[in-house]
């Protein structure tokens, strides 16, 4: 039990009621996906105890100055990081895309309404994915996954499906992290409250969505952990085969594991 953090269950799968009560007495919790991986719940332990943090945490919801404050920092460095991403990662680091997320990064620091950092966000959503591609390579002569846009809902294509997939391991992550915290995962800043959506688990994961999720799928892809045939199409969507979920799964954990400087403290840390 001491090696586990939590427990993830995909699709149809049962824990007894033994292992549930350990796992809720020690504070780890088990998410529960669809097969999919869209995060349908937690079955956790006694969270949220701090009421007065929660009492803070929605009076400052209602300060439009104070969430935007909150909303910049959070654009800016997601779009930092994907600038770095593309830096370090991408077979030509295309110089035009580069200098307009750099000048995009600025101009989320400086715009005083949430529109217009909405706006920001997808500019530089475009600008990014456009080259997102060069940084997929192909590996001991196998096909190189291809990439054109951004599509979820269901994805249709193999490098979506493993976005997504990623996305909904982050944000549960993260949602896990708030609980254990004291905050309510559902009251956000950036993403306004909407019944069923984790407005501040969203919120908070967007600077590690390249630095953690998108990272995760580079790896998967480039290193041959995940094939072609680790795919399934029905339709027009596409998913993970079991086999698939394990390898995106084990390179998301890796990730996770990875010790980096903490950039307040100096000191080295885990992204977890």
């Amino acid at each position: 039990l001491n090696d586990v953090s939590h427990v993830n269950l995909f699709g149809p799968v049962t824990l007894t009621g033994g292992a549930i009560h350990v796992l809720c007495g020690a504070d780890k919790p088990v998410a529960h996906f669809s097969m999919g991986g869209w995060l349908q719940g937690l079955t956790s332990g006694m969270g949220l105890r701090n009421v007065f943090l929660r009492q803070a945490q929605f009076r400052l919801a209602e300060d439009k100055l104070f969430c935007l404050r909150v909303a910049r920092a959070l654009v800016a460095n997601k779009i930092r990081n994907h600038r770095v991403l593309l830096q370090r990662n991408h077979v030509e680091p295309p110089v035009p895309a580069l200098r307009r997320l750099k000048e995009l990064a600025r101009q989320a620091e400086r715009t005083w309404q949430m529109e217009s950092l909405l706006g920001v966000e997808g500019v530089a959503g475009r600008v990014y994915f456009a080259h997102f591609a060069g940084m997929l390579k192909s590996t001991n002569g196998s096909e190189r996954f291809s990439f054109e846009h951004r599509n979820r809902r269901p994805p249709r294509d193999p490098v979506n499906a493993l976005l997504s997939l990623a996305y909904a391991l982050l944000v549960k992550d993260v949602q896990v992290t708030c609980l254990a915290i004291g905050f309510d995962p559902f009251m956000g800043y950036y993403h306004r409250p909407r019944f069923g959506r984790p407005a501040l688990a969203l919120d908070l994961m967007e600077p590690f969505r390249p630095l953690i999720a998108e990272s995760a799928v580079l790896t998967a892809v480039n290193s041959g952990m995940i094939t072609p045939g680790d795919f399934i199409t029905v339709g027009h969507a596409v998913s993970l085969t079991p086999r698939g979920r394990r390898s995106l799964i084990q390179a998301y954990e890796q990730r996770m594991d990875a010790l980096v400087t903490h950039p307040a403290f100096g000191y080295r840390v885990s992204y977890r």
